[in-house]
């Protein structure tokens, strides 16, 4: 038994966010929009992938913004991303590499990190 790649990471969103959540995941990171399986599209919400990298995000009820727990998508151009995203500060605080942290529309934390 092997545990071989991530799949996907899940995040949750407030109803009615995903307009937003387009912008961002799409207008910003560059992922690009899949239709959720019909069953469960009627939930809401909205998923993004690129060839290696795939987000879910779903509606909450009661939803409260991850502020801790990130995904930390590994991006080419950290320098375009940070001058794309106001308030990005670029660090190097985590050894070989350099990144930034930014909230997505509706507060979940997001880590955009580069190899120095």
């Amino acid at each position: 038994m092997t545990v071989m790649a991530l799949h996907h990471v899940q995040l949750a969103a407030p109803a009615g966010s995903e307009p937003l959540l387009r912008e961002f995941y799409s207008g910003v990171l560059g992922l690009s929009e899949v239709p959720k399986p019909p069953e469960l599209a009627a939930r809401g919400g909205v998923w993004f992938r690129n060839d290696s990298v795939e987000i879910h995000i779903g509606i909450e009820d009661e939803f409260r913004p991850a502020r801790k727990a990130h995904p930390a998508f590994l991006v080419t151009d950290l320098d375009a991303y940070a001058a794309r995203i106001p308030g990005s500060v670029i660090d190097g605080k985590f050894p070989g590499y350099r990144r930034i942290y930014v909230s997505d529309p509706v507060g979940n934390r997001i880590e955009l990190i580069q190899a120095a």
